[in-house]
């Protein structure tokens, strides 16, 4: 009995022996088990934030080029965009609340001012900042602004260093007065809509209207009036001359915006200064504009410009940046990230445009639509070529070009690259007097092309063309009659056009 007794004693010992261990098991395992999820609850959370970080950050973060195409490097961006109107180089642009914004003279909150003198010798600081959501009028400023700025695109696409900033959804309203900047990357008046650069996005309100001021900028990337980041301004009857190099008098950059001009007189005379640089929608109306040394105007990528009784003149004697043609409207798009791409539009009506170099018009790597109507178009250059549609000194894109004319008078060769389409509408008693072929050579002799791309050309009942040159076209619509044949013949997919004068 007691061996039995003992016999028990053990196994029940054993027994316990095991029910702790499990136990122990147990627990381990479960302390095992809560370690893990809350490592994968720490990963998981990480891995969120690290997503939402990356959603965060826009398409076209400033101070990253995009790239050209999959596993292209984008083309090189000398004076800050690689064409014309581009900014002078310098640091690349991060985010404007990255800046430190300074100025002589800061105004946060609604104001009247009169006769004031603002003036700043420092780099990097503004003579007038405005920052404030009020509404703020300013009349009959005296504004200096000297002190380089080495700041690159933060002066290019926040303003950095602009004589008079205006920012943070304010409406300003400048009226007469005198505004000086003899700095680099000094601009004007800049309007800034806080969008970040990111070219599409909305801005944050804020408005610059501007009249009967003076403005003279002689600095490198110092423009008349910009608008970047969705901002808008409104500029009516101003006197506006620039000299630095990429310093156009109506100046926009990344981010875009909305520009109207009524009256006054821009001229520019730096290298890669248009009269207007557009990466935003711009129209004006009534005023001179001049550029004595670059394109009359440029417009980049999805962007806009509308001309209405306007007298435009340009004398493009050097080319800037990749740009290897000159010409007077420069359609393109750099891939530089500054303009989204997309379809670009140039209108104009009435007034006059006399190109003193090169072409009159210029396509490249974009679609354009150019919508003409009772324009008078006068060509001094002795190669006489309205038009070309070609490859230039940019990559990634088409060059596809309309031409829309109405009741409008064409004279001039067209040129159209072995590449590259053309449409060309003539309508309500629009006259062309020229040839269209695909002979091309830049501005240094180098050959582009030897044959003509797609072309197709068409002209209603009350339309002429009238050939100055055989001509090669792959489609044609229209009455044969209303083509002066002139003594040349023009070419249809390859077989003479029957019909014509």
């Amino acid at each position: 009995m007691k061996k039995l007794k003992n016999l028990i004693a053990l196994l029940l010992a054993a027994l316990l022996v095991i029910s702790l261990a499990a136990c122990g098991s147990s627990a381990s395992t479960n302390t095992d088990n809560t370690t893990s999820a809350a490592e994968q609850s720490e990963t998981a959370t990480a891995s969120d934030n690290s997503e939402n970080t990356e959603s965060n950050v826009p398409d076209d973060f400033p101070g990253e080029l995009p790239e050209g195409g999959p596993g292209d490097t984008p083309p090189d961006k000398p004076d800050g965009n690689g064409g014309p109107g581009g900014a002078p180089g310098g640091a690349p642009g991060g985010s404007s609340a990255d800046i430190d914004y300074t100025a002589s003279v800061e105004i946060t909150s609604g104001d009247s001012q009169s006769g004031q003198t603002y003036a700043s010798t420092t780099a990097d600081e503004s003579a007038l900042l405005i920052s404030t959501s009020d509404e703020v009028t300013i009349t009959n400023p005296t504004v200096t602004k000297t002190g380089d700025s080495d700041g690159g695109d933060n002066c290019n696409f926040y303003g950095l260093n602009a004589a008079v900033l205006v920012k943070d959804g304010s409406t300003t309203t400048i009226t007469g007065g005198t505004i000086t900047s003899d700095a680099d990357g000094a601009n004007g008046v800049f309007s800034y809509g806080g969008n970040g650069g990111q070219n599409g996005a909305s801005g944050d309100g804020t408005t610059v209207i501007v009249r009967d001021t003076k403005i003279v900028t002689t600095g490198d990337g110092s423009g008349g009036i910009m608008t970047t980041g969705g901002g808008t301004t409104y500029a009516y009857d101003l006197d506006v001359t620039t000299s630095g190099r990429s310093s156009a008098a109506i100046r926009t950059d990344r981010g875009g915006g909305t520009v109207y001009v009524d009256g006054g007189t821009y001229t520019s005379n730096g290298l890669g200064s248009p009269a207007i640089y557009s990466t935003a929608e711009i129209h004006v109306a009534n005023a001179t504009l001049v550029s004595n040394l670059s394109e009359g105007v440029c417009i980049e990528g999805l962007n806009s410009i509308e001309l209405t009784d306007c007298d435009l003149t340009a004398n493009n004697t050097k080319c800037n940046g990749n740009a290897t043609f000159l010409d007077s409207i420069m359609i393109y798009q750099s891939m530089s990230g500054d303009a989204d791409s997309g379809t670009s539009h140039f209108t104009m009506t009435g007034g006059s445009l006399t190109s003193k170099n090169g072409h009159v018009f210029h396509v490249t790597n974009t679609n354009a639509v150019i919508t003409l109507e009772g324009v008078t178009i006068t060509n001094e250059d002795a190669d006489n070529i309205l038009l070309s549609v070609c490859d230039d000194g940019w990559s990634g894109g088409s060059n596809e070009a309309t031409l829309n004319a109405s009741a409008q008078k064409l004279s001039g060769a067209v040129k159209v690259g072995s590449n590259s389409t053309l449409t060309l509408n003539l309508t309500n008693g629009s006259s062309f007097e020229g040839y269209i072929d695909g002979e091309i050579t830049n501005a240094s002799g180098t050959t582009v092309s030897t044959e003509a791309g797609t072309v197709a050309v068409t002209l209603d009942s009350t339309s002429t063309w009238t050939l100055t040159g055989d001509s090669y076209v792959t489609e044609f619509n229209g009455d044969a009659a209303n083509v002066i044949s002139n003594g040349y013949t023009l070419y249809v997919n390859g077989v003479a056009l029957t019909g014509t004068k």
